[in-house]
């Protein structure tokens, strides 16, 4: 006797959900070496054992765009002035007035001069990156798991699922999510995961003149990103959306949305 169209249903959802098991189990057991690139070259990064944040100290980001340029190169993110992994924002807030916000091509080339020194204001800049959320709506949104969270607390994209439907990029609410023209596909802030797993910093903490970006790891006892989260009045962007951000950082203003 044949098969009902409802046996035959179940007996193919149980062998694809046994396979998907397997997968799965294979693909954490091997997950250090297959988000690394290759076992030789990062054989001895372990993604359980670390836990990523990046710390942002806006009293000390002077807005020169180093870390915008660096992420561009190190990235290959398109020269185009409306394709950001990371980009800082100037902020002008006078008397407790609605601030100015201005971000002349993401910050690539710095910021010109465009207010009086004595006009009483209080101006600022504010890098801005993806926030790598423990919570991450666009994880939640995503159809095919092409976004998804590594085990080490990095949002990450896999292009070769990537729809490109983009549901992340409308989730997203820090607005840092974009469609790479080149690829089709959604491209953001990885934490330079390349570099990291190979116990190299990210090229925006590397090329910064004044330490105004620290990456972190918040499961080693002995990163110094433990006493800047203690020493300071550390903030994140959006609180009331409650993704579980891991970017922090210190002096953010009121204003700053």
């Amino acid at each position: 006797m044949s098969d009902s169209p409802t046996d035959k249903n179940r007996r193919e959802f149980l062998s694809t959900s046994v396979r998907y098991l397997l997968l799965t189990a294979v693909a954490a057991e091997s997950w250090d070496y297959l988000v690394a690139g290759t076992p030789e070259a990062a054989p001895s990064y372990h993604a359980v054992k670390h836990w990523w944040a990046m710390a942002i100290d806006i009293e000390e980001c002077i807005g020169c765009g180093n870390c915008v340029r660096a992420c561009k190169t190190e990235n290959n993110v398109p020269l185009d002035p409306w394709f950001f992994r990371t980009w800082v924002e100037r902020y002008h807030v006078k008397n407790g007035e609605h601030p100015d916000v201005d971000s002349p091509n993401g910050g690539y080339d710095g910021f010109p001069e465009i207010y009086p020194a004595d006009d009483g204001a209080k101006s600022f800049f504010v890098p801005k990156l993806c926030n790598h959320c423990a919570h991450s709506p666009c994880v939640q949104v995503c159809p095919v798991g092409a976004t998804f969270e590594s085990p080490d607390g990095v949002v990450l994209v896999d292009t070769s699922y990537c729809l490109g439907c983009r549901y992340c990029v409308q989730a997203c609410p820090y607005g840092c999510r974009f469609i790479n023209p080149k690829t089709m596909t959604v491209d953001k802030c990885s934490l330079c995961y390349h570099r990291i797993t190979k116990g190299l910093t990210t090229a925006c903490c590397e090329t910064c003149p004044t330490g105004a970006r620290m990456l972190g790891d918040l499961k080693n006892p002995k990163d110094p990103i433990h006493a800047f989260l203690r020493d300071h009045k550390i903030q994140v962007l959006k609180p009331q959306m409650a993704t579980g951000s891991k970017a922090y950082y210190n002096g953010l203003d009121g204003s700053v949305r």
